[in-house]
């Protein structure tokens, strides 16, 4: 297989395990496992695989770094705690539009607010795109409902916030996918799971024990370790632009299916939000004349030559 087949493979794999983060993410609503449980339940099954394997390779100086800690602070227990509690409150087509749509969003403003990093005119006409698919569909909303933003859309944005920081920090610290996956999740349990024993409300005798252990593993395994390695993987195929577009597309599909499989409504305002988060998130207009950067290597190769 090619590298660039390799790379789509990736791709593929990745979206699979973002959609499905959507779709199960909803799902705990529904079966009643609280966001409390599955934020807990998560971290810890990730540190009981990922904790002995760092310790038999002998591969724990990292750990105590700040910024493993401070990157599982943001981009694990805070994260997971608002995006989690968000989908008790809303459908899971608004997460599509106030979580990933706003991701690359908050992304470039972390990157100004932190450290200064210019917004190219792409990112600017994407904040136009976006903010005028979030003021339509807040007006169509609100004409439909009579409440233009929910509780759970603000839990979702506060989720892009993060993610955007944690993903700025991330870039400028530059951390392997190994060492900041494996961080994330080990300190997010040191630090998450003792404060959840002691203090925190659980429900774990509600949900049917099939469906906590499906959400478990699914978030615990694949969404924490898989989708990790399969999403850096798949840019230093791609590229990270093409890598990004494609992917973003996920939630997007997820909201979609989520109404024939969950039954959940689909307005006009849903669709005016995701159709200009869509655009306003992937670009499509750059697209055109992009090259990703494994054919840019094998031009640059050529040159050289």
């Amino acid at each position: 297989m090619s590298p660039r087949s390799q790379g789509y493979l990736y791709v593929a794999i990745t979206m699979c395990i973002w959609g499905g983060f959507t779709i199960t993410s909803r799902l705990n609503a529904q079966w009643g496992i609280s966001a409390w449980d599955i934020t807990a339940l998560r971290f810890a099954l990730a540190f009981c695989i990922l904790m002995p394997i760092l310790l038999y390779k002998k591969d724990t100086a990292f750990l105590w770094k700040k910024q493993p800690f401070i990157l599982a602070m943001i981009g694990g227990v805070a994260y997971c705690l608002t995006s989690y509690s968000a989908f008790h409150y809303v459908p899971a087509a608004h997460a599509a539009i106030f979580l990933n749509g706003c991701i690359p969003l908050c992304t470039a403003l972390a990157g100004l607010v932190l450290f200064k990093q210019p917004l190219g005119k792409h990112i600017w006409i994407s904040l136009v795109i976006m903010l005028s698919a979030i003021t339509a569909m807040s007006f169509l909303m609100y004409q439909e409902t009579g409440v233009a933003f929910g509780f759970g859309d603000m839990l979702f944005f506060l989720s892009a916030i993060w993610w955007g920081v944690f993903t700025v920090l991330l870039r400028q610290w530059k951390l392997s996918a190994w060492h900041s996956m494996a961080g994330v999740a080990i300190w997010s349990a040191i630090v998450y799971v003792p404060i959840y024993l002691l203090f925190l409300p659980k429900n774990l005798t509600a949900p049917e024990p099939a469906h906590l252990m499906l959400q478990v593993i699914f978030h615990g395994i694949f969404v924490v370790i898989v989708a990790t390695l399969t999403y850096v993987e798949a840019i230093k195929r791609l590229g990270a632009f093409k890598t990004g577009s494609i992917v973003t597309l996920a939630p997007f599909m997820a909201a979609i299916l989520a109404v024939p499989l969950l039954g959940e409504p689909l307005s006009l305002a849903i669709i005016c939000g995701l159709i200009g988060m869509a655009i306003g998130a992937l670009q499509p207009w750059r697209w055109i004349g992009h090259q990703d950067s494994l054919q840019q290597q094998l031009d640059q190769q050529k040159k050289q030559s």
